[in-house]
């Protein structure tokens, strides 16, 4: 009865190890680089400073828009900031920034410190609304054409090659 119990044991280990291996050598990246080329979902996003909301349908108005996952505690969002400054300088586009879980005066803070290079603030405070557009992390930067349709996805702080591509496909350089 012992060595039944014995064996049976090892077996039950052994499924498990087995099943633990092969779990691990299945690779599994999550990618949102596959939302490129088809339109974004229709949401309504909170504005920041305003008792107003924003429905995702309304930047149509724009030839692109570029919109910008951020939040103020987020180091790669600090050193992407002055990439965003030099494209609402220079690009025939508009920005709009979602805060992302951040703390209002928090964000306000980092805005006032750094320079605002949006047109609109959202926010997402919660970060469900960031899922709808394919966001996973932040920084993450989207553009979008007059259709809603995304044009490019950016993961990561946009730097300066980055920059060169949005004005090229906006048609600034």
């Amino acid at each position: 009865m012992r060595k039944i119990k014995l064996i049976s044991i090892l077996i039950f280990i052994f499924f498990i190890i087995i099943t633990f291996s092969m779990g691990l050598k299945k690779e599994k990246v999550y990618d949102t680089i596959d939302v490129v080329g088809k339109p974004i979902s229709e949401i309504s996003l909170n504005l920041f400073n305003e008792n107003n909301t924003l429905n995702t349908n309304e930047l149509r108005k724009n030839k692109f828009t570029l919109i910008n996952f951020w939040a103020s505690w987020c180091a790669p969002c600090r050193k992407e900031h002055k990439n965003l400054l030099f494209l609402k300088k220079n690009g025939d586009i508009k920005i709009l920034g979602v805060n992302f879980k951040d703390k209002k005066s928090n964000a306000n803070k980092f805005i006032n410190d750094l320079g605002n290079p949006f047109y609109l603030i959202a926010l997402d405070e919660d970060g469900k609304k960031s899922v709808s557009f394919g966001v996973y992390g932040i920084p993450e930067t989207i553009l979008i054409n007059q259709d809603l349709v995304v044009v490019k996805k950016y993961i990561g702080a946009i730097d300066k090659k980055d920059v060169k591509e949005i004005l090229k496909i906006v048609g600034k350089k």
